[in-house]
């Protein structure tokens, strides 16, 4: 079985506000704006440096309204890695 991802995937930063918290709001926006200009699919919370210092919890709702923002147009693929193997496990 082969799945097609698309030709462009982006791995899509984190944006977070003014007190370090994640940004969600600015999280659906950005996932909308990189699915407008050509991104076929989104990975989300991937090797763009911030997902060590996130909670599961808060990737699991970053991963929530990206899916929701881009819903039908992109793929979208969580990241889930981590510096702990049985964490990246359990995570997938």
């Amino acid at each position: 079985m082969t799945i097609d991802f698309g030709r462009v995937i982006t791995a899509m930063v984190t944006p977070f506000d003014k007190d370090g918290n994640v940004h969600y709001a600015e999280a659906e926006k950005l996932a909308a704006y990189l699915v407008a200009n050509g991104s076929d699919g989104i990975v989300v919370c991937g090797t763009t440096g911030e997902s060590p210092t996130l909670s599961w919890d808060e990737e699991y709702q970053l991963f929530q309204v990206v899916q929701k923002a881009v819903a039908g147009k992109a793929k979208v693929i969580a990241g889930t890695g981590s510096n702990s193997t049985s964490e990246a496990i359990e995570a997938t």
